[in-house]
Order: structure tokens, then C-alpha cells, then sequence
């Protein structure tokens, strides 16, 4: 009887790891080798990257300083193999490869495929994980225990532990729903980070937590080194950076990119498994950063911040106070309000109808109950610059009037590359070769998806007199920084008294604009009894190597006597001679199209340069308010489609198959007070 009992105890295992093995183990091994770059080759193969046309490399010319200023374009937000989450994607390259990519070198993606930049950066800044600097150190060391060598086959080994990671991050952290909770508001809670001490290769060992402590800042200090080397005034500018990244549940970002200057930077990278949240970092960094030394943090994917970014609680429950918001707005004058995962500008359904909020947006409205995985009220910077006039009114400054950049937050070591032709993915192995990239996976969610959920990235443009690390470091501290979604689109926005419509046919517009009023980022004050609305001059520029324009639009902000916020969008100037409709404020489709057979774009539409000088007719001396502007180009083809070129098929009718890139400017505030 005991014999039978044993036998059928024995079978019931054999049984449940039979099952355990088909339900869990198979599908999670059958998704590491599909993205593992060991069978990268077979995937790379069934494509032909000679049916698409690139343009070829160019030099870039080195500017003379200008007091007037240049546009200088870089990348804030990249990873390598650094990084822990690129080396689960099957990332090598280093830091040093990071940099030779930047300045137009040419690199292998983890996938096997091809990355190049059309034109070299101006500028750059590396930033891996701060919460893995040092964990990896010890690898390799020939007295590990059994579990430091497993916890390091983990943080080290591509292909099954990466799709634990995917397997993971569906469920990370997941909390409940409040059915009464409103719609789109974020509920704030309590959180926790990990410790050190909570790794095991740093939980045991001679040194334990305090020997990767050490390690982490030595890893920092090779950061630091390694940024002045490669740092040529003039020609390639290069600032010590790196990311702080408190996690959130089901994928969420929550994450800051912490950029220095200066010398006697900190000998401690901190991150989220040092201080509970934002506050705790920028007191931190105020301490430790003294002396010639300063830092600005940007924050990036707000879209995904499920509501936290714009609320005003903290990561770990807390809230903010004035002192709090006070250094808010000295320590963080950008955001990074476009990037691989999506546009973090604004988004319908969520305190916004303008159509163009659209752009490369995933995420839907949040229906009610639901905290994450879905569009906020408090998560895009439109909301983020409307919440900041709020607070404003009640605290008598503003702590949320920040300016705009874009970046690519790629993990494959490539700087900058936001090109559509030139898209490998950002997750190593993961998204590349292009078969990879179009492969929808029915376990994850569509803000989880590559096709449904990734650009291509974008770029960092800012005004600066020269490419120096004091003047570019200065113009995003005093915000004369915009965004684009990958073209180098050239933009220059403008408000003032003291110039009027005629400035559009002078010969110096920028000289007139400068002496007459303030760039991007900036605030104008009302004058006595002002009653006219200022001129806004804008003036954008097509990138030749993507596409021409079609309109620039101009978005205001504004608080009215009650407090309460409102929005509008209206074009200021139309390509080919077409002229704004008075009933929409929208300029009439100007008949640009492409052959998505070829990514060619057809007929002659659109304008190499756009210059517009407009008064805002509503305008209200009394209420504070916001202006900024988005140059937005004819359709090009989106990475997707060159991907479906690549492998001989039509495009995937889940995505559009074309996009209008765009830039956007930071915007200028009227302060009222």
C-alpha cells in the first residue's frame, strides 16, 4: 500500500513538472532563443538591407563661436553594455564604442545589422544605470560561491534570462485597482527600493554591500575619466552622466538622466537603491556637488510614468513641499518629452483633443479604477506645463516650467542613431535583425510591443554660442533647447515687445528678435497697461536629408481668473502658398505623399524654410500663459515600413505606415504677476 501511495505521489510530481515544464519553462525558453543574438544570423539572413536607399555619410564642419548662437544637436540618454538590461539584450559594445559612434564611426548592432549616423553628434552624454555600477565587478573572480556565480550567469547571459526579464515585467509589482478611483488622476502609494544588500553577490563575501559600494564608485569615477578624455572643446562636447532608475509597476518609468558639468563631480553616482525618491536625489547631488561643479537631472518617458512625473507626490509616498518644489525648479529646467517609447508631448482623450497628440502615442485614455499600463492626466509635459501655472498661483513661482529635448534611450550603444532608415530597435538582440522588430508577441501588452510601442528615437537640439561644455551646459539650464523625433530640423522661436509682422523680411531677424524680446525658454513680463499681444517670430528650417515642411502650429497655455487651465492649437503658417482656414486655424493638406513601395517621397510639396511673425488675438495681460511651436515636416516613410522593405512584405496594417516628423520648442511663458 505504501509502495502504491510513493509511486502515485511520485507520478503526481513527474506530472506537475511535465506541466510546469510545458506552461512556464517552454514558452519562456522558446522566447529566449528568439531573441538571443546566437540565433540572430538565421533572422538576419531573411533580410535585404539593399532595398533600401541611405543617404551616405557626412562630415560635420566644426562652428565658429556666435554670440547670436548655433544650433548644436546631441544625444542625453543612451546605454552599453554597462548597462544591465543591454547586456541581457545581448549588447557588447562599451562606452568608448559609444563614443567613436557619436562622432560618425560605424557599429554592429547586437543583431548583426548595420548602425551608422548620417552626420556626426556635437554632443553627448553616456548614461547607464547608476544601480548597476559595480554589481558586475566581481565576475570572474575565482572565489565567487555557487550563488554569486548563478547571480552572475543572470546578470551576464542573454537569451533564457532575458525573457525571464520580459516574463517578469508584465507582473512586476502589480497592484490592485480602486473601482471608485476617477479616471486618468494618479493615486499615490507607498514604495520601497532595493538595497545593495539584497543582491547576492553583494549579500555575502568579504566586503559584502560596502565592496560594491566601492566598486560602484569606481566604475563612476571611469565614467567621469572616461568623458573628459574623449572631450575635444570646439568640436565634441561630452558631459559625465548617468541614470537614476526607481522602478514602477508593469514596465513603468519613473527614471531621471543626472547630466554634470564642471570639475570635483561627486565621487558617488546615487541611485534609487540610495534615496527613495527625486527630492532625496537633489539634495543629494546639492551636497556632494560643490565647488566648480553643477548638474541639471531630465526626466524621460513621462507617458509611462503612470501619473507620478506631474503629481505632486513622490516616488516612495511623500509629498511635496514649497522647499521641495523650489528645488525642482532649480535642478530640473528639461524633459525629455520624446524618445523610443513613445511621445510624452500629450495625449487624446487625456486633458487634450488636439489630433496631432496622436504622434506615436500607444497608450490609452486610463477608463476608471485602472493605475497603470494606460494614458494619465498627470503623465505628458502639455498637462506638466498647465500644472506648473496652477502651482504658480499658489506658491508664487512656477516649479514645473521646463523646456523640451529628445533622445533615442537606445541600449545598443549608438548615440543619436533616431534615423527611420537606420532603426535597429533599442534592445540589443531583442529588436534586431528587422524580422525581430515587426514580431508582435501575443504574451505582452501593446505598450509593451516593438512595432506598436517604439519610434525611432529623437534628438537633443540646443542654442549655445559655442560647442563647449560651459555654453551647451548653460543653454539647457536656461532652456533655449528643443525636441525633434529624429530630423535635424532647425527651429528658432521668439516673443517681444519691441519688434513687430516686418521682422519676417529683414535681413537679421534673429539679431532683431534677440535685441527685441526672448528665445525659447524664456519669460516675458508685461509691460504697464499692456494690452497688445506680443510678436511671436518663429523661423524653421527643413533637414535636406529627410524632408521638406508642411505648417508650424503654435500651442498656448493659459490659467484663467478662476484657476482653471485651457488649451489651444492653431497653425501660423502653411508650405506652398496655402494660407490657414479661419474656421479650423488648420493649413489645408498640402498633397505631400510617398510610395511606401519604395519610401520615396512624390511630387514637389512642402517648403525648404518657414517664417511666421504672429500676435495672439486673445491675448490677456492678466493671465498667465504659455506659448511653444511645432515645425511639422511633409509624410516619410516610418521604420516600420523600411523594415517591410527590408523582408519583401507590405507593411503591417497595425501602424501607420507613414509619420510627419516634427520638432518642438520649448516654450516661453508670460508671467503676469
Amino acid at each position: 500500500m505504501l509502495k502504491k501511495i510513493v509511486l502515485g505521489f511520485g507520478a503526481l510530481v513527474a506530472l506537475a513538472v511535465v506541466v510546469f515544464g510545458l506552461v512556464v519553462v517552454r514558452p519562456i525558453y522558446e522566447l529566449g532563443q528568439a531573441i538571443t543574438p546566437t540565433t540572430a544570423p538565421e533572422d538576419l539572413a531573411k533580410q535585404d538591407d539593399s532595398r533600401v536607399k541611405v543617404p551616405e555619410m557626412l562630415a560635420l564642419e566644426p562652428q565658429p563661436y556666435d554670440a547670436l548662437k548655433n544650433v548644436y544637436w546631441g544625444e542625453l540618454h543612451v546605454h552599453t553594455t554597462e548597462s544591465l538590461d543591454a547586456v541581457l539584450f545581448g549588447t557588447t559594445a562599451t562606452p568608448e564604442d559609444a563614443y567613436r559612434f557619436a562622432r560618425g564611426e560605424p557599429l554592429k548592432s547586437p543583431g548583426g545589422e548595420l548602425m551608422q549616423l548620417s552626420r556626426p553628434l556635437d554632443f553627448v552624454a553616456i548614461t547607464d544605470h547608476a544601480e548597476g555600477f559595480g554589481l558586475r565587478t566581481r565576475c570572474g573572480e575565482p572565489d565567487l560561491t555557487l550563488v554569486e556565480e548563478l547571480n552572475c550567469w543572470v546578470m551576464e547571459t542573454p537569451g533564457f534570462t532575458t525573457a525571464l526579464f520580459f516574463a517578469s515585467r508584465q507582473s512586476r509589482m502589480v497592484t490592485g485597482t480602486e473601482p471608485n478611483h476617477p479616471a486618468g488622476t494618479y493615486r499615490n502609494r507607498p514604495r520601497s527600493g532595493r538595497l545593495l544588500g539584497n543582491v547576492p553577490i553583494c549579500s555575502r563575501g568579504e566586503g559584502g554591500p560596502e565592496r560594491c559600494l566601492r566598486d560602484s564608485d569606481s566604475d563612476w569615477a571611469r565614467y567621469i575619466e572616461l568623458a573628459d578624455r574623449h572631450n575635444e572643446p570646439g568640436v565634441f562636447t561630452t558631459f559625465a552622466a548617468y541614470e537614476f532608475s526607481p522602478v514602477l509597476e508593469r514596465g513603468g518609468k519613473h527614471h531621471r538622466n543626472v547630466i554634470f558639468n564642471g570639475g570635483d563631480l561627486p565621487e558617488h553616482a546615487i541611485s534609487s537603491q540610495d534615496v527613495g525618491n527625486a527630492i532625496e536625489l537633489w539634495r543629494g547631488l546639492e551636497e556632494a556637488c560643490t565647488g566648480s561643479c553643477d548638474f541639471l537631472t531630465i526626466p524621460h518617458n513621462m507617458n509611462k510614468g503612470w501619473g507620478l512625473f506631474y503629481s505632486r507626490h513622490t516616488w516612495d509616498g511623500g509629498t511635496y513641499g514649497e522647499d521641495d518644489w523650489r528645488l525642482r525648479k532649480r535642478r530640473e529646467p528639461l524633459a525629455e518629452m520624446y524618445q523610443v517609447k513613445g511621445a510624452s508631448e500629450c495625449a487624446l482623450g487625456v486633458g487634450a483633443t488636439d489630433e496631432e497628440c496622436a504622434f506615436e502615442q500607444v497608450l490609452k485614455p486610463c477608463e476608471q479604477g485602472r493605475e497603470n499600463g494606460c494614458a494619465l492626466e498627470s503623465s505628458f509635459a502639455r498637462q506638466g506645463l498647465k500644472i506648473g501655472m496652477q502651482l504658480d498661483r499658489e506658491l508664487g513661482f512656477n516649479p514645473m516650467a521646463f523646456g523640451f529635448i529628445a533622445a533615442t534611450d537606445g541600449h545598443n550603444a549608438a548615440p543619436g542613431d533616431a534615423e527611420e532608415w537606420d532603426f535597429v530597435g533599442k534592445v540589443g538582440a531583442a529588436s534586431s535583425p528587422a524580422l525581430r522588430r515587426l514580431r508582435m508577441r501575443p504574451d505582452s501588452e501593446p505598450h509593451n510591443q516593438i512595432l506598436m510601442d517604439h519610434g525611432s528615437g529623437g534628438l537633443a537640439a540646443v542654442w549655445a554660442e559655442e560647442n563647449t561644455r560651459d555654453a551647451i551646459f548653460a543653454g539647457m539650464q536656461r532652456r533655449e533647447a528643443y525636441a525633434t523625433s529624429g530630423p535635424r530640423i532647425t527651429l528658432r522661436f521668439f516673443a517681444g515687445w519691441d519688434f513687430d509682422s516686418e521682422i519676417v523680411d529683414d535681413p537679421n531677424p534673429v539679431e532683431v528678435a534677440t535685441e527685441g524680446g526672448v528665445p525659447m525658454g524664456g519669460v516675458l513680463r508685461p509691460k504697464d497697461a499692456q494690452v497688445e499681444s506680443p510678436t511671436f517670430f518663429v523661423w524653421a528650417g527643413a533637414d535636406w536629408m529627410s524632408a521638406p515642411l508642411q505648417r508650424v502650429q503654435v500651442i498656448k497655455g493659459w490659467i484663467d481668473d478662476e484657476g482653471e487651465t485651457h488649451e489651444s492649437v492653431r497653425d501660423v503658417v502653411c508650405a506652398d502658398g496655402l494660407e490657414v482656414d479661419p474656421s479650423t486655424l488648420r493649413c489645408p493638406d498640402n498633397g505631400a505623399s510617398v510610395d511606401t513601395g519604395t519610401c520615396q517621397t512624390l511630387g514637389e510639396s512642402g517648403a525648404g524654410q518657414l517664417l511666421a511673425a504672429w500676435q495672439d488675438e486673445d491675448f490677456d495681460a492678466s493671465q498667465g500663459a504659455f506659448y511653444y511651436v511645432r515645425a511639422i515636416q511633409n509624410p516619410t516613410c516610418r521604420w516600420s515600413t523600411y523594415d517591410a522593405i527590408r523582408l519583401g512584405r507590405e507593411p503591417d496594417p497595425r501602424v501607420p505606415a507613414t509619420i510627419r516628423e516634427r520638432a518642438w520648442s520649448s516654450p516661453i511663458w508670460i508671467d503676469a504677476s
